[in-house]
């Protein structure tokens, strides 16, 4: 399952998540790193109706939408979680740090895991690092799936819930 913040404009216009350039990414990344398509992940936003002026939500906003979300990670009831970028990150862990911080890290989160790592859109605006460190964090998940677990802090935080 991958989190991501609201959706965009152009996620607006098509009436689906990740769509356009930041989609293609994520497309290419899942395909390349987990060899996965969009077909078999479960694409899911914090929020659900886009921020006016593509702004951060806000809290009530994040309160209101909440439960669906809730019901969407216990409905699909992923092994992994990968939430994308700071909002998404911040929100699912309860954590204050950014995702420079948080990413490199698998943290226990409902029945299984959560990796965190940059969102498309940064990754494309930052240049080949920031891809690169996606697609180390894309690798973490995968051996989180294969049961290899992989380096984790599990001492960093207490099981986080939905």
């Amino acid at each position: 399952m991958f989190v991501g913040e609201a959706p965009g404009r152009d996620e607006d216009l098509v009436g689906e998540p990740f769509v356009g350039r930041s989609g293609a990414l994520l497309d290419r990344l899942m395909a390349e790193e987990l060899g996965v398509d969009r077909a078999s992940v479960y694409i899911a936003n914090v929020v659900k109706c886009r921020p006016p002026g593509n702004r951060d939500p806000r809290p009530g906003e994040v309160a209101s939408c909440s439960h669906f979300l809730q019901g969407q990670v216990e409905a699909v009831s992923p092994e992994v979680v990968v939430t994308l970028g700071n909002f998404a990150t911040r929100s699912l862990l309860s954590r204050d740090e950014g995702i420079t911080r948080l990413r490199g890290t698998s943290y226990r989160f409902a029945q299984g895991w959560l990796v965190p790592t940059f969102h498309p859109a940064a990754a494309l605006r930052g240049g080949g690092d920031t891809v690169a460190k996606m697609r180390a964090d894309l690798v973490r998940a995968g051996q989180l799936l294969g049961g290899a677990g992989g380096p984790t802090n599990e001492a960093a935080l207490p099981v986080a819930r939905p």
